[in-house]
């Protein structure tokens, strides 16, 4: 799959639970202990962390799976390129994702604003398919009400 638009360059600052196909320059903090997890899809097994990263405006976690789990160590610089954010218990992530990339950066970050993280401001969820649950095309009455 391609785009047609390229990625837009932001700062972390700017990252919001919608933000997509951006392109971030960060510098690693901190990287948390590996964990094992099984696949939903087909029970494999794969690692996966989260590394505290940031930039002059602000941390942002960005989750790492399997193999970019040892590309990241402690006070690295990287370009995420096409990256994308999602929310995992309502705190915001960064993703590298199937179309993204993390690459080493020669820039140098020497400040890093710790005081601004993103992953710790809470936010709502939005439901995947939005509006009440519905069962067989009606609307499944509370427990109690509608039973004979």
């Amino acid at each position: 799959m391609t785009y047609d638009r390229e990625p837009i360059k932001s700062k972390v600052g700017d990252l919001n639970p919608r933000s997509r196909r951006v392109s971030v320059t960060v510098k690693v903090l901190s990287k948390n202990p590996v964990r094992e997890v099984a696949s939903r899809m087909d029970g494999s097994t794969h690692r996966v962390t989260e590394a505290l990263v940031g930039d002059e405006t602000g941390t942002i976690l960005l989750t790492l799976w399997d193999d970019d789990i040892e590309k990241v160590n402690e006070n690295d610089v990287f370009n995420v390129n096409n990256g994308y954010v999602t929310l995992f218990r309502g705190s915001m992530r960064l993703n590298i994702g199937r179309y993204g990339t993390l690459e080493h950066s020669d820039t140098i970050i020497e400040n890093v604003n710790t005081g601004n993280n993103l992953s710790e401001k809470q936010f709502e969820e939005e439901r995947r398919y939005g509006g009440e649950r519905r069962y067989g095309g009606f609307r499944r009455p509370p427990q109690g009400e509608g039973r004979f």
